[in-house]
């Protein structure tokens, strides 16, 4: 008998509080929806024990990264940094992330999540990680900074890639792979329109839980096993098999968390 290819969800955020009614029978659902590889972004400090304690329950699929999320770069980003470096100086983490620039909430700190930015690529730089990139109303700010530290050690993924055709060039460009999740069922996600002009060999998947849930659960909380209505989707654009979307897509995120 074939067996399934394994599923990979390369940003869930579920050590957060959405899940903390149910957050084994959340698990238990993405595990037998053929789920087994979840990849961990950090959003600042006050998280890491919810991470760790994740990682502590389920080791052979719980795969943490570590940095700071922009909406989190306040007057004490260097703290919030400072914690970063020494987490990273103590275990191993699989990327730096999610990190980048968001001038939806508040443009204020512009100028502190460029810094953090450019100072999160450089950590990446020096413990060899990818790095994963939140980018929302910014892909000028974000491509700025990609343009002033892009070499052969600067790669990653473009978390929840939402822009043109020509920005995800750009992306690429910089040796990022796209991040693909709920946003490609939306009817006005718009990426639905290009995507399958872009190799796939380009592409992982997401779901960002309990963020940006697929159709048909959109507007609820998303959880790791909706990451089969994405594959369906591609499938569709891609016109191959959900099985050859799983497999490819898995391969491509090996190739940039190493494991």
């Amino acid at each position: 008998m074939e067996t399934k290819p394994i599923i990979t969800d390369t940003h869930t955020h579920l050590y957060s509080e959405d899940f903390n009614e149910d957050r084994d029978e959340m698990m238990q659902r993405a595990l037998a929806a053929g789920v087994s590889r979840f990849f961990i972004p950090a959003i600042d400090s006050a998280y890491t024990a919810a991470m760790y304690d994740l990682e502590q329950k389920y080791p052979d699929n719980i795969f943490l990264m570590t940095g700071v999320h922009p909406t989190h770069i306040k007057d004490n980003y260097e703290e919030e940094l400072a914690h970063v470096e020494a987490e990273l100086a103590k275990r191993k983490f699989y990327a730096i992330g999610e990190i980048g620039i968001d001038l939806y909430w508040d443009k204020t700190h512009l100028k502190e999540q460029q810094q953090a930015f450019k100072r999160q690529i450089q950590l990446a730089k020096k413990y060899q990680l990818p790095i994963v990139i939140h980018c929302r109303e910014a892909f000028d700010e974000v491509f700025e900074v990609l343009e002033e530290e892009k070499s052969a050690d600067l790669f990653g993924i473009f978390h929840c890639f939402s822009g043109t055709y020509e920005q995800a060039l750009q992306a690429l460009s910089y040796n990022m792979k796209l991040g693909i999740g709920g946003v490609v069922t939306f009817k006005n996600g718009r990426i639905d329109q290009f995507l399958n002009q872009i190799d796939i060999k380009h592409i992982v998947l997401e779901t960002d839980a309990p963020y940006l849930a697929p159709v048909p659960f959109r507007g609820k909380r998303n959880e790791s096993s909706y990451l089969v209505n994405v594959i369906d989707k591609l499938s569709v654009l891609y016109s191959v098999s959900t099985d050859e979307i799983a497999r490819i897509t898995t391969e491509n995120s090996k190739a940039i968390f190493g494991i």
